[in-house]
């Protein structure tokens, strides 16, 4: 959606320069969608490759990375970094974190200080082993013991947005009372 809204703003940047042109651009993970516009005689016209363009008059060209730079480099330039996602993992009916997800702190933080963010979600998760309540809780405790491992490391209280979603929500649905390792988990997304 980020890109589709970038897309058109290009679009009224060039359109203020004499002519409407779309130019179609890979997202911030290098994928290319796919992009139909009208002609000025109302034809379709579909881009589907990288720096592919339209203008009014509905001949379809490819820009060059340097074309590319040369005109929207600075709007690119200003795009925010894509949210950072994160998947702490913890012991079976516990709060303890796993020591691999306990070493990705310093890369919460780090994300956090590269995007100078204000926006931080702590989502905890459970498998589905127990009682719904007892997960949910379990999920609440998790949540909680990473955030205040976040707000060790300097992280403002105030940003973290802390939910939980017990057993729901599951990264590997499974049937009830089965344990799953990689449902036990907290998210963390920085933005």
């Amino acid at each position: 959606m980020k890109r589709l809204a970038f897309i058109f703003i290009c679009c009224l940047m060039l359109a203020g320069c004499g002519g409407q042109t779309v130019v179609l651009l890979p997202d911030l993970n290098g994928h290319v969608g796919e992009l139909t516009v009208n002609d000025k005689e109302g034809e379709a016209v579909t881009l589907t490759e990288a720096n592919q363009s339209v203008s009014g008059s509905g001949k379809v060209t490819t820009l060059s990375d340097e074309q590319v730079q040369a005109t929207f480099g600075e709007a690119l330039a200003a795009q925010p970094l894509p949210t950072a996602r994160f998947l702490l993992y913890f012991a079976s009916d516990s709060a303890k974190l796993k020591p691999e997800s306990e070493s990705e702190i310093p890369a919460i933080i780090k994300a956090w200080k590269d995007r100078a963010s204000t926006d931080v979600s702590v989502v905890g998760h459970t498998d589905a082993l127990g009682e719904k309540q007892y997960n949910y809780d379990l999920s609440v405790r998790r949540a909680k013991k990473v955030r205040d491992l976040l707000v060790k490391e300097g992280l403002p209280e105030d940003i973290i947005e802390l939910t939980s979603h017990g057993e729901e929500n599951p990264l590997i649905p499974t049937p009830d009372g089965k344990s799953e390792p990689r449902n036990r988990r907290v998210e963390v997304l920085v933005r």
